[in-house]
């Protein structure tokens, strides 16, 4: 599942994510009962820069890979999209960040085409992309997500004037819990167990909403929102050691801010290395 979060701040956008892949695979055992088995990989690489656009990047979380046979993360296409965008923008055209956002839908919807071909689309079962980044000229950020394959169009968040704020989405109970006070499911279960009508469900959503953390995401520095960012995904893997549950959300928290001035700037990113032990 892993957790991605997108934060954009009065002075600067945040990216971040983990690191883990999570692979369930199935064993059969003689008496006819069916395990699953769970594997997790920590080095993914989940937050995304393209070369050439300085200002806009994406992380991404969900479905881990396209296609069946020979499976390829968001990141392995890098080179192909970079190609593509390049071939576009040859004389280093700056995109905005929808238009970004639209041509990362278009290239990774191509690719689940080509390589998912017969696997029925589930809902909950996307590859879902974040995107922040600055427009020319712009004094604020804007954020966008879309869902590959079930809702490939962008849409922006945050989006009203003066609305700053964080966006998150995979494993993401725990950052509901300690940032909108409960777990969104609570109104599914009040709509089940009390026969709720939608006009009750709306004002106890609404009630709901006094819960919520109060930080003020208007004038909260970049460093706090980097500070925060990390927080809620160390939290979330802190939680995970003692649940039994999934524990979808590992390895190393890769970050990176944009500005106005600066562009993407990584903050903390995972290097490749040799023997990480000197006493082997």
């Amino acid at each position: 599942m892993s957790l991605g979060i997108a934060f954009k701040g009065p002075e600067g956008i945040v990216l971040a994510a983990d690191s883990r892949v999570t692979l369930n695979s199935t064993r059969t055992q003689p008496n006819g009962q069916v395990l699953i088995l769970p594997a997790t990989f920590d080095n993914a690489t989940k937050l995304l820069r393209v070369k050439g656009q300085e200002f806009v990047g994406a992380v991404t979380y969900g479905v881990g890979a396209i296609g069946q046979q020979s499976p390829r993360t968001a990141h392995s296409f890098l080179p192909e999209l970079e190609a593509n965008i390049g071939a576009k923008c040859a004389n280093g055209t700056r995109l905005s960040v929808e238009g970004f956002a639209k041509e990362l839908s278009e290239f990774f919807m191509a690719q689940w085409t080509a390589h998912m071909a017969g696997i029925a689309n589930q809902p909950g079962q996307d590859m879902v992309f974040l995107i922040g980044g600055y427009d020319q000229d712009a004094p604020y950020g804007r954020i966008f997500d879309f869902y590959i394959p079930n809702r490939p169009v962008p849409v922006e968040r945050l989006a009203g004037a003066g609305e700053f704020g964080a966006m998150w989405g995979g494993q993401r109970q725990f950052v509901d819990r300690l940032i909108n006070g409960y777990d969104p499911r609570v109104l599914e279960m009040a709509e089940s167990e009390l026969n709720l009508d939608d006009s009750a469900k709306a004002r106890l959503s609404t009630k709901l909403s006094e819960l919520t953390t109060p930080i003020p995401f208007q004038f909260l520095p970049l460093q706090d929102c980097v500070d925060l960012s990390i927080f809620l995904i160390r939290a979330t893997m802190k939680l995970q050691t003692w649940t039994v549950d999934l524990r979808g959300v590992g390895g190393a928290v890769d970050v990176a801010t944009i500005t106005k001035t600066d562009g993407f700037t990584p903050i903390q990113v995972k290097q490749i290395m040799g023997e990480k032990y000197l006493n082997l």
